[in-house]
């Protein structure tokens, strides 16, 4: 089995070609699963061999919020044009029980000192002090100011897992829908941007939402809006206290049951795609990396480092899909926590182990390779435009790498080597 799988002129096949390659000429009891097992205690099969099977890891939701702006979900929309307010973000700020939404214009260098003063102003002061806070782990989320703020307040920060910022999907969702007002406000209307923002917020907010069976104005009110193109009269008889709690209550009931409703669509269609994966505390597994560079690049070229790193002992179980590993003291910059599909069960020896010395990896997660030298000028000539572009060596531990990227791309990142090569030329 060793001659089959691990030489040169076999390369490491899964199971069924190895098989299929030596049961005409071996044969043996239990030959297939033997096989099978070889391989998939093959260290290096396991730590190169892309996953062609479902993810791990079953959709887990959130709980259903009991009552309004108690359980709120927020994130930014950045790298917008600048206005003339100075504005360039949008912190967008979601109940999750009415869906309905603020949208405030905000910049991106705000302190989150900032910050918390126009949360104060904008959603305590309106609403209250929420229950719990669902966000991903943006350097302001994660900074101790907010994190000292909000356990002050009595307010729980629910941060999306490390390498894997995938929550409810709200916050994403109603990013989406904002982007696109946005961009049809600009193009029918024109001017800045945050000049359109109160009223985007109003339509986003009047607007039917499937997953409540209404607008999120109705579910946050207990009634429907007046606006210009639904005018409701209002009457005393209509206000009247008893009447007005009994309805409340019953939107409330109705809210929940139309939110179980769509979530429970949601995760029977998400589950079809996912598989579960049950790994106990003490187990190695093998953690997966990306590969990254750091540029932008005109050629495709493949990666040919390992995709996953390892193996490391499982030390708790946080939550139900997420996994705290021992890592190494050269990985002590790497939050330790992982989402399940990010791991893959090692059945190889224990004695066994990926040197990350072959895989150099930074804090994101991702093992990153450094150009050594500029090899070659040229200029790339498109129909109305010369972009110069220079041919560069990468320092890899599989043997030199060369790519052709931007020449000024390269000089904003890396200027020593463009001093290297003029002296050189010289």
């Amino acid at each position: 089995m060793n001659e089959a799988h691990k030489t040169r002129y076999s390369v490491h096949p899964g199971g069924d070609k190895m098989y299929k390659g030596l049961h005409q000429q071996y044969w043996w009891p239990g030959m297939k699963k033997d096989i099978a097992l070889y391989v998939a205690k093959c260290l290096t099969c396991s730590k190169v061999k892309a996953k062609h099977q479902r993810h791990s890891g079953l959709l887990e939701q959130p709980e259903i919020p009991v009552w309004k702006w108690e359980n709120l979900a927020m994130d930014f929309i950045t790298k917008l044009p600048r206005t003339s307010s100075g504005y360039d973000s949008i912190w967008v700020i979601i109940d999750r029980l009415t869906k309905s939404a603020h949208f405030l214009p905000i910049r991106e260098d705000y302190r989150v000192r900032k910050l918390a003063q126009i949360y104060i102003d904008e959603i305590v002061s309106r609403h209250g002090v929420p229950l719990n806070i669902i966000s991903d782990r943006d350097a302001r989320f994660t900074s101790r100011f907010w994190q000292s703020l909000q356990t002050a307040l009595g307010t729980r920060l629910h941060l999306s897992t490390a390498y894997h910022p995938q929550t409810d999907g709200q916050t994403k969702r109603t990013i989406q829908t904002l982007e696109d007002m946005l961009r049809a406000c600009l193009i029918y209307f024109g001017g800045n941007w945050d000049s359109h923002l109160s009223l985007i917020e109003f339509s986003y907010n009047n607007s039917y939402h499937t997953s409540i069976n209404m607008a999120p104005f109705e579910a946050l009110y207990g009634r429907k809006c007046r606006s210009p193109i639904c005018w409701n009269e209002i009457g005393e008889a209509q206000i009247t206290s008893p009447k007005l709690i009994q309805e409340t209550s019953d939107k409330i009931i109705q809210i929940h049951n139309n939110i179980q409703v769509a979530r429970s669509r949601q995760k029977s269609y998400a589950d079809k795609r996912r598989k579960p994966l049950d790994i106990q505390v003490g187990d190695l597994v093998l953690l997966k990396v990306s590969p990254w560079k750091g540029v932008i690049r005109f050629g495709k070229k493949g990666k040919l480092a390992p995709r996953y790193v390892g193996p490391f002992k499982i030390l708790e179980r946080i939550g139900k899909v997420a996994y705290k590993l021992e890592l190494p003291p050269s990985l002590a910059n790497v939050h330790p926590t992982f989402h399940v599909s990010n791991l893959k069960k090692c059945l190889a020896d224990e004695n066994l182990h990926i040197p990350l010395d072959d895989v150099p990896i930074d804090d994101t997660m991702h093992f990153v390779e450094k150009p050594v030298a500029i090899m070659v000028h040229e200029i790339k000539r498109l129909k109305r435009s010369r972009i110069p572009i220079v041919k560069v060596r990468w320092d890899s531990k599989r043997g030199p790498e060369f790519t052709w990227e931007r020449e000024d791309q390269m000089k904003l990142k890396y200027p020593h080597l463009f001093s290297n090569s003029v002296a050189s030329t010289s």
